[in-house]
């Protein structure tokens, strides 16, 4: 999928308000929300019908479901070779789960990304090294078939 065009979808939702489990641009998006909002903008329709989840992730019982559905519906690519429109996966605290995903907007001079983000919405923030620091995976939105 072109970055560009990811991108542009994903800037749409910036200034939406932080609202956990949903993904209505405009009206509230928790990070998933995000990603599965330009999804639809993208192909029409969400690939998998996503159920009830907690803020925590499954982090107490240690179920990396976050990771193992990224992988299964995007394209991981190396860190190395991401791109803008790319979508990173974030583990908040060393031994965690992976909770919290973004979109990446400018990987250099200066890295941002988008993402929602509690108290905050969907924001643009700076991709500063404490956040490098916790992407666990790096994706992109698979070619249209």
């Amino acid at each position: 999928m072109n970055g560009a065009v990811v991108l542009a979808e994903a800037r749409l939702w910036l200034g939406t308000p932080y609202r956990h489990q949903a993904s209505c641009r405009g009206a509230g998006a928790d990070c998933l929300g995000l990603v599965r909002g330009v999804w639809r903008a993208l192909y029409g329709r969400e690939p998998v019908e996503v159920p009830a989840y907690t803020p925590d992730w499954s982090e107490p019982a240690r179920d990396e479901v976050l990771m193992r559905e990224a992988r299964a519906l995007l394209c991981e690519v190396p860190a190395a070779e991401a791109a803008p429109g790319d979508v990173l996966l974030f583990r908040m605290r060393e031994g965690a789960v992976a909770k919290h995903l973004g979109i990446l907007a400018q990987p250099a001079p200066e890295p941002s990304f988008l993402h929602a983000y509690s108290g905050h919405g969907v924001v643009e923030s700076s991709l500063s090294a404490p956040w490098q620091r916790r992407i666990v995976g790096t994706f992109r939105f698979p070619e249209r078939g």
